[in-house]
């Protein structure tokens, strides 16, 4: 159970990194909205050879949750999921299960520096984490843009995957 926070700065992080994954959000779709009902057929299509498909987008979002926990932690690196870091080799074709997988990968990273980011204070958000350039509070409403970047990113492959020739 992840403890309240009365912590102003905190609450207003929370709700950033919220709507960038899975709250209403005034932009339109976040990165939790953007995979909602997609499948595992279009979650791995690309668009092209050497292109990005949903799923890639979905984990690699996901991974830099884990690694910005992680920073914020002190965690050691290997306790991701699946093997590899930033853009990961995935399977392909993608099973229904797998592809559930990998949403069920990025809603728990999701929940994960979530919890840790509640319990930061004010003081901590100043601070800038071994081997960073950039200070906590930077840190997490950057990885808040960088879900809504990707959702972007899959809203499109989205259309075209829809209007693709078959």
């Amino acid at each position: 159970m992840v403890k309240k926070t009365s912590n102003a700065q905190v609450v207003l992080l929370l709700r950033i990194l919220d709507e960038g994954f899975n709250k209403s959000a005034w932009h339109g779709p976040n990165m939790r909205g953007a995979i909602r009902r997609v499948d595992a057929e279009q979650a791995c299509w690309r668009p092209g050879p050497g292109r990005k498909s949903i799923a890639d987008n979905t984990v690699h979002a996901a991974y830099w949750k884990y690694a910005a926990r992680r920073r914020l932690t002190g965690e050691k690196r290997g306790s991701f999921p699946l093997k590899g870091s930033n853009w990961l080799t995935l399977e392909e074709p993608l099973s229904v299960a797998t592809w559930k997988t990998y949403v069920k990968i990025a809603d728990d990273a999701h929940k994960g520096l979530r919890e840790v980011a509640a319990e930061l204070s004010d003081r901590d958000l100043m601070r800038v984490t071994k081997g960073a350039k950039i200070d906590i509070r930077r840190l997490l409403y950057g990885i808040a843009l960088h879900d809504v970047y990707h959702a972007g990113q899959i809203q499109l492959l989205k259309r075209l995957y829809a209007s693709r020739e078959t």
